[in-house]
């Protein structure tokens, strides 16, 4: 069983940079397409971005039209993490964020970690 722990938010002014990491406890080789999600106060959770997780490296990624050219996904599978590099923060981008499978798996939701864009 896949264990996720999402970590590195944090509290950062409009245009400033975050890097998200999404830990898994096992191998995620098991996980197709790995994912990242958002949820903002009073609205649904949204899929951020996606990327597969086939090979050591690389893997096809794909974003949101909110996030694109600003975000980038990545992965170390030998460390079994997940990244998310966010750049240009704008304050919509204020949400608590999630990793997960994609499509989402009810049993992998964790905790999230908490990013405010705010001046």
């Amino acid at each position: 069983q896949v264990r996720l722990v999402e970590s590195g938010g944090g509290l950062v002014q409009p245009g400033g940079s975050l890097r998200l990491s999404c830990a898994a406890s096992g191998s995620i080789f098991s996980i197709y397409v790995m994912g990242w999600y958002r949820q903002a106060p009073g609205k649904q959770r949204e899929l951020v971005a996606t990327i597969t997780t086939g090979g050591t490296t690389g893997g096809t990624t794909n974003y949101a039209d909110s996030v694109k050219g600003r975000f980038t996904i990545s992965r170390d599978s030998a460390k079994h993490t997940v990244y998310l590099q966010m750049n240009s923060l704008k304050p919509e981008d204020t949400a608590v964020y999630y990793c997960n499978a994609f499509p989402g798996k009810t049993g992998l939701w964790g905790q999230g970690t908490q990013v405010t864009v705010s001046s």
